[in-house]
């Protein structure tokens, strides 16, 4: 059955969290960006033509609700230039960029079926953008350049959307990013689809670096208590709040708050129960306070070793 036009808008803002938390991974220039029909007003009657105008209403939306700091992510090449401009436009914001496992596979021209059932598209624009190595340098260029870049990432493994050959080419584009992230002292934000033994095994073989985070949690109880004795952070997503997702609950209960993180990936993963429409950081609330319940710990408290992680992690703002 197709939605309504008053079941696609863009969600209520939450009530406000007793402490203000960071979102630890986001993608705000493709929160700027979205559009569709449909989506013309709030849930809380507020008139708006598609998402707010520009990069500071959600940030002021956020805040409003208490998410007053971001990690903002860019994993293409467009993506990471309008990261290093914007983490230096808003002291709201800090950044990760890398190339995305699945761009890797475009840059180097691999056209295979996957497991999803998709053969890659290679937009002209991207061709010119020259093969993963060129990529790769803006990456590194930024990295060194620009000291509100706290992380490497997201970069990792995803085996639903690569083949055999694309998978070969996502390692080694992982295991680059490690290094770099080693080199430079950063963070490392990754990104694992369908590939957690694959992951785990690189990051062994490799040596992760000193704070390696699993951005978007996917795993079961077993793997975090894995990433746990290791030392790595996990950061839960929207998905935890899903009826279905017993196991991740599950998961999420293995993990001290001194490694716990979360994020919206906005604009993807909305909590429930706005599963399916558009997310924004302004949204993460009710992935904070999913982490409350299951966890059976005070808001307040997971709220505020959320930030400590956070800045454990990445350091001030």
């Amino acid at each position: 059955m197709a939605r309504s036009k008053g079941d696609r808008g863009w969600p209520a803002s939450p009530e406000p969290l007793p402490v203000a938390v960071v979102d630890n991974h986001t993608h705000l220039e493709s929160v700027e960006s979205w559009e569709a029909p449909g989506w013309t007003r709030s849930d809380d009657g507020t008139a708006i033509d598609g998402p707010p105008a520009d990069i500071a209403a959600h940030l002021a939306r956020a805040a409003a609700v208490g998410v007053t700091r971001m990690v903002q992510v860019g994993c293409d090449v467009d993506a990471i230039r309008w990261t290093h401009a914007v983490v230096q436009e808003h002291p709201e914001l800090l950044g990760a960029v890398a190339i995305h496992p699945n761009e890797a596979v475009l840059h180097e021209r691999v056209r295979e079926i996957a497991p999803d059932g998709r053969l890659p598209e290679h937009p002209d624009d991207l061709m010119a953008m020259g093969r993963f190595q060129e990529a790769f340098h803006l990456v590194e260029l930024v990295a060194r350049a620009n000291p509100r870049i706290r992380a490497i990432g997201e970069t990792g493994l995803d085996h639903f959307r690569a083949g055999p050959r694309g998978r070969e080419v996502q390692r080694e584009a992982f295991r680059a990013h490690i290094a770099l992230a080693k080199e430079l002292g950063l963070a490392l934000q990754i990104h694992d689809r369908d590939a957690h033994d694959e992951v785990v095994e690189v990051l062994l073989a490799d040596g992760a670096p000193d704070r390696t985070v699993f951005h978007c949690f996917s795993g079961d109880a077993e793997l975090a208590r894995l990433a746990v004795s290791h030392g790595w952070y996990l950061s839960f997503a929207g998905p935890v709040s899903f009826g279905p997702n017993d196991g991740l609950r599950a998961a999420l209960r293995e993990v001290p708050p001194s490694l716990l993180l979360v994020e919206t990936d906005a604009p993807y993963l909305t909590v429930h129960p706005f599963r399916g429409r558009p997310n924004a950081p302004y949204l993460l609330p009710g992935t904070v306070r999913t982490v409350a319940e299951v966890t059976g710990r005070p808001l307040a408290d997971v709220c505020t070793s959320l930030v400590a992680t956070s800045e454990a992690v990445y350091g001030s703002w």
